[in-house]
């Protein structure tokens, strides 16, 4: 599994590149194998940052490989509808900050597990879908949800019910990825980004996620109260007396992660 998901540690940042061509679909032991990196990652506290990636300029993912689902057998299709589930609900949990930086094609599960990061940066010659209702199926690795959170019923019902394809200018116009940047370049842009989360504190990183995550439940009124439980949770941190001290002796601080 470490061939189709190559595995790199720049500092504290961690590189995850997609490695199974021609198109880099997605297996149940790949998937699984992405849930295992995802919770080790969790327990590294030198781990801010998560970069996804695709050395292949054509594609990122094209998801699944289709006739893994050319049978008759419903406990299959549903232990692969779990593998799918379980490693894009994990990586939507990480407890860092993860980064899609998308290169070609991110086509079905490959495109949900774009969706599962907390940012998405693709490169110009990019196009994403969601087209499993072209063959019989629909999409099993939380996109259905999470794609109408993020672009809007209206898109997200385009893309899935009429299988559109969007462009990488379309996509960042409602807000399907952040940023176009030019081919070869996503790489480089994604570790920019990631250098800015190492400015932030992981503890405090963590604590936000999870208050912007909650908002996806609906109830604002009870995140209210839930915000301010936090921000006084952070004085058990090492993290919170860090910063605080550190800003007022002008120098930079030194992040435990705890």
């Amino acid at each position: 599994m470490s061939e189709l998901l190559k595995l790199e540690k720049r500092g504290h940042t961690a590189i995850i590149t997609f490695n199974n061509p021609p198109a880099n679909t997605w297996t149940p032991e790949s998937l699984r194998y992405l849930q295992q990196l995802v919770v080790e990652l969790n327990d590294d506290k030198d781990n801010y940052a998560l970069i996804l990636t695709s050395d292949s300029e054509k594609f990122f993912s094209a998801g699944a490989d289709l006739n893994q689902f050319n049978h008759d057998d419903k406990g299959q299709s549903f232990a692969a509808s779990l593998a799918f589930g379980e490693a894009f609900e994990a990586l939507s949990n990480y407890q860092g900050v993860s980064i899609a930086a998308i290169t070609g094609y991110a086509m079905g599960g490959g495109l949900e597990v774009a969706l599962s990061c907390d940012v998405r940066i693709c490169e110009e010659q990019a196009q994403m879908a969601l087209p499993e209702a072209a063959v019989g199926l629909l999409p099993c690795g939380l996109g259905s949800q999470q794609l109408s959170w993020l672009v809007g019923e209206q898109w997200a019902k385009r893309m899935i019910l009429l299988g559109e394809r969007l462009k990488a200018p379309k996509a960042e116009q409602i807000g399907l990825v952040s940023e176009v940047v030019p081919t070869g370049t996503v790489l480089e842009k994604a570790l920019q980004l990631a250098a800015q989360v190492e400015g932030q504190s992981p503890t405090s990183v963590r604590f936000c996620k999870e208050l912007i995550m909650e908002a996806r439940r609906g109830d604002i009124v009870a995140s209210y109260a839930r915000e301010r439980e936090m921000f006084v949770k952070l004085w058990d941190t090492q993290d919170q007396k860090e910063g605080v001290s550190a800003f007022l002796e002008k120098r930079k601080p030194e992040w435990k992660n705890k």
